[in-house]
């Protein structure tokens, strides 16, 4: 995680920077600085469920963009099992700063640890058989944390964005006329230069696609039935991603298959929060 937050670091400073802004408004938490001065405290923020940690790091940052005086203690690192109950971290420093950063701080926390928690289910129940991958169906701004949180729940990346990877859609194949003629205009604007991928909702097209030796030929909410037959036609010729409305009640039988990889948009987009909580430590 060091290595991601390092490389985008102003980014991620940005994000929560947003985020304190709409806690905080340029102000200050006017509860909190009613109630104390500069009193000293400790803190816990503990997991309320059982799931894949992701974000610790990025929780630090937003306490220490309020105080960098506070003390941030994590028990656990990015990618490990939690609990219920764990103590994922402890915080100390003066209470009101602890105080005005804390829901920033839980929300990062669990947008992430929900998508690595999520997708750790999801590779879970494929029993390894095949690759989770994520797709680009993000929160604005969130794309750099949301595609590493998949990366702790032991899914992969798939392309980033528009940049790094041809991925040739309906979209592109009906403006083009046929998937040969975009294939081929791709071919001849960058060469083998890109990774590319042709999208296919039928036997005919996936013979299409294999017959312009495409490096991956996507299987787009295709039923069993046919899935099977174009893994049969494919042959091990390709790469074969399966892709379109992939639940957990689906991804077993979709993974016994065993197609290269299968991307999940709602790993995601459909994340549910991972609960947190921070409760004061008394002391004893």
């Amino acid at each position: 995680m060091e290595k991601i937050i390092q490389k985008n670091l102003m980014q991620i400073k940005r994000l929560i920077d947003i985020g304190l802004n709409e806690d905080l408004d340029g102000e200050k938490d006017i509860t909190s600085n009613a109630i104390f001065s500069n009193e000293t405290g400790k803190y816990n923020i503990m997991a309320k469920q059982n799931g894949v940690l992701c974000g610790i790091e990025v929780a630090k940052l937003v306490f220490k963009r309020v105080d960098r005086s506070i003390n941030f203690l994590p028990n656990f690192k990015d990618g490990e099992s939690l609990q219920k109950t764990d103590i994922v971290a402890t915080i100390e420093g003066k209470i009101k700063n602890i105080l005005a950063a804390e829901r920033t701080a839980l929300n990062f926390l669990g947008y992430l640890s929900g998508i690595s928690t999520m997708t750790y289910q999801f590779v879970s129940a494929a029993k390894f058989q095949t690759i989770i991958l994520d797709t680009r169906k993000i929160i604005p701004g969130y794309r750099i944390l949301a595609k590493y949180a998949v990366s702790c729940g032991k899914g992969e990346n798939h392309r980033f964005g528009l940049y790094d990877m041809i991925m040739i859609k309906d979209r592109h194949i009906d403006a083009a006329g046929s998937i040969k003629n975009a294939v081929e205009k791709v071919r001849k604007k960058y060469g083998s230069k890109y990774l590319v991928e042709v999208e296919t909702a039928s036997i005919e097209e996936v013979k299409e696609a294999l017959e312009c030796n495409v490096d991956r030929i996507m299987l787009d909410n295709m039923s069993i039935e046919n899935i099977k037959k174009a893994l049969e036609v494919i042959s091990n010729k390709t790469e074969v991603e399966v892709s379109g409305n992939v639940t957990l009640e689906s991804i077993e039988s979709l993974a016994s298959l065993k197609p290269t990889y299968i991307s999940i948009g709602a790993l995601t987009h459909s994340v549910k929060n991972f609960d947190f909580t921070m409760k004061y430590a008394k002391e004893r």
